[in-house]
C-alpha cells in the first residue's frame, strides 16, 4: 500500500483521546450534563464545565466528548464556559439510522451553540470538518474565534482537482476491514496516534472509547467525512482562526491537510508543531493550551 493513502486512510479514520478529569471542586465550576434536541428530534449528549467566554468543542471520529476533559478542566479554571457534546451515534448520545451527511452534523453543532453569541469553536481531526462546513452553512454571526486541532481537512478523496487524496475504492476496503474486525484495526493503529512517551493506560482508553462507538455511525460519518469537498468553505470564513498541526502526523499530514486549509482561509495562523502526531492535544496538552490561550486573548 501506497505510504501516503495509508496515512490518508488514519486520517479519516483515527480519533483522539485524553484522561477523564476528576470533578472540580467548586460548584460554581460544576454544571450538569443534560441532553439538548435536534431538528429530526436525536438527543445530543452536552456536557457543561465552567463560567465566562463560551467554548463549544467538537471532538474526534469515533470518541465524545469525554475526550476534552482535561481542556475543560484548565480553561475553565481561566474564565471559560467549556460546552463539549456527543456527536450523534458517539457517546451517550441518540443512534439514528439517519442524519449523518455533514450538513446534518453542521446543523446539530448548530444547536449545541444555541443562541449564544461570540462563541469559540474549537475542533480536532473531524470535529474541524464540522466547524467548517457549520461556517459555511449558517455563517459566523456567532463566531468569535476558531481553534482547528490537526484537521482532517479540507478534502481527502482523489479527484480530478484533487491529486492529494486517495481513490474511494480505497475508502472502501478500508470500511470493509472496519467491518470485519473494528477492534482489531483499532488496535492495530493506535500507536501512531501518541508519542513514545504517551502511557499505555491512555492509549487503552482511547481505544476502548472507539470500540464502544456505534459502528454503523462510525462507518457513515466516515463516508461523509470523505464524500465532502471543504475547499469551498475555506474562503467564507471571515473569523479569526488558529491551526494547530503535527509534522509527524501519521493521521493527517500537514502538507496535504494543515497547510492548505491554513492556506485557504485568510488571515489564518498555523503554528506548526515540530515531531507532534495527530494527537496532539494529549501528547503536548500544555503547549496547545497556552497557544489556544495565547489567540483567544
Amino acid at each position: 500500500m501506497h505510504r501516503r493513502n495509508l496515512l490518508l486512510a488514519l486520517a479519516a479514520g483515527t480519533a483522539g483521546a485524553t484522561l477523564a478529569a476528576p470533578a472540580l471542586a467548586h460548584a460554581t465550576q460544576r454544571q450538569a450534563p443534560s441532553h439538548v434536541a435536534t431538528g429530526d428530534g436525536t438527543r445530543l449528549f452536552v456536557r457543561r464545565w465552567g463560567q465566562g467566554r463560551p467554548i463549544v468543542f467538537t471532538h474526534s471520529w469515533a470518541l465524545d466528548s469525554s475526550m476534552w476533559g482535561r481542556m475543560f478542566l484548565d480553561l475553565a479554571e481561566r474564565g471559560f464556559e467549556c460546552i463539549g457534546f456527543d456527536r450523534r451515534g458517539h457517546g451517550r448520545s441518540d443512534a439514528p439510522a439517519s442524519g449523518y451527511d455533514m450538513d446534518t452534523l453542521a446543523d446539530d453543532l448548530a444547536t449545541a451553540i444555541g443562541d449564544r453569541r461570540d462563541v469559540i469553536l474549537v475542533g480536532h481531526s473531524m470535529g474541524a470538518a464540522e466547524i467548517l462546513r457549520y461556517a459555511q452553512r449558517h455563517g459566523t454571526a456567532r463566531i468569535a474565534k476558531i481553534v482547528l486541532l490537526a484537521p482532517v481537512t479540507p478534502f481527502l478523496l482523489k479527484t480530478a482537482d484533487n491529486a492529494f487524496g486517495a481513490p474511494e475504492a480505497f475508502f472502501e476496503s478500508l470500511r470493509a476491514e472496519w467491518r470485519r474486525d473494528f477492534p482489531k484495526w483499532i488496535e492495530a493503529n493506535k500507536a501512531p496516534f501518541f508519542t513514545p512517551e504517551t502511557s499505555v493506560e491512555t492509549m487503552d482508553w482511547m481505544a476502548a472509547m472507539m470500540r464502544n462507538t456505534w459502528l454503523p455511525a462510525a462507518i457513515m460519518c466516515n463516508r461523509s467525512l470523505i464524500g465532502t469537498d471543504l475547499r469551498p468553505a475555506l474562503g467564507r470564513i471571515d473569523r479569526p482562526v488558529l491551526i494547530i498541526h503535527g509534522t509527524k502526523d501519521a493521521s493527517a499530514p500537514i502538507e496535504i491537510t494543515g497547510r492548505p486549509t491554513a492556506a485557504g482561509i485568510r488571515g489564518a495562523q498555523l503554528n506548526v508543531y515540530e515531531g507532534a502526531p495527530h494527537g496532539l492535544f494529549v501528547t503536548h496538552h500544555d503547549r496547545v493550551r497556552d497557544d489556544m490561550l495565547a489567540f483567544l486573548g
